[in-house]
């Protein structure tokens, strides 16, 4: 038994992708997947917590604004913006206007160059990987944080991260294959390359 869902196709998928369109796609296509590059990594932390409080669905279709506000993500373009660029983000539609949220990003922008010095943002999210990953069965046994989610938030807040805290950081890892949350039965379950079905590593 479990709650993943046959979609119109007769494929099993995680409840949240049952139908066709935008989230079906990420689900099917990017969402677990690992991701690698500085760049692509500091646009999901970006995007992860501008959903704060927000649907998945409003960032993915707001996604080209974000990457076009942002400058491709480009670490070093985005520590560059001072407050006038903040000023005229503010007016852009195409994102989701939260100061905060979008100084935020400046601030990550600069910690990730002094992540740089050491051992860079791909490493040092990564080496918070945990020993297995969760096998849920139906929606309630998927967990929103987890010890390492924690330990990722602090460490990252410790390097100068804002907007980082443990549950946006299990998203964060959820979405980047750092644990594979796809539900039992969901056939996108153990296709990261870093777990298998069993929850284990590969």
């Amino acid at each position: 038994m479990s709650d993943a869902v046959i979609g119109d196709d007769g494929v099993a998928r995680c409840p949240w992708a049952g139908t066709p369109g935008t989230m079906r796609d990420y689900h099917d296509t990017e969402w677990g997947l690992p991701v690698h590059g500085e760049s692509a990594l500091f646009e999901r932390i970006t995007l992860e917590a501008f959903q704060s409080g927000l649907s998945w669905r409003i960032i993915l279709d707001k996604r080209e604004g974000f990457r076009r506000a942002f400058a491709g993500f480009d670490a070093d373009a985005v520590a560059e913006f001072d407050p006038p660029r903040v000023d005229d983000l503010m007016q852009d539609a195409s994102i989701v206007r939260n100061r905060r949220k979008i100084e935020a990003c400046l601030v990550n922008a600069r910690a990730i160059l002094a992540l740089r010095e050491q051992e860079g943002l791909e490493a040092f999210v990564g080496s918070f990987r945990p020993a297995r990953t969760p096998t849920p069965r139906f929606l309630t046994e998927v967990p929103t944080v987890s010890p390492e989610s924690t330990a990722l938030s602090k460490a990252l807040k410790k390097r100068g991260f804002s907007f980082v805290g443990p549950t946006t950081m299990h998203a964060l890892m959820e979405a980047v294959g750092l644990v594979d949350t796809h539900l039992v039965g969901c056939h996108r379950r153990g296709t990261s390359g870093l777990w298998n079905a069993e929850g284990l590593p590969c």
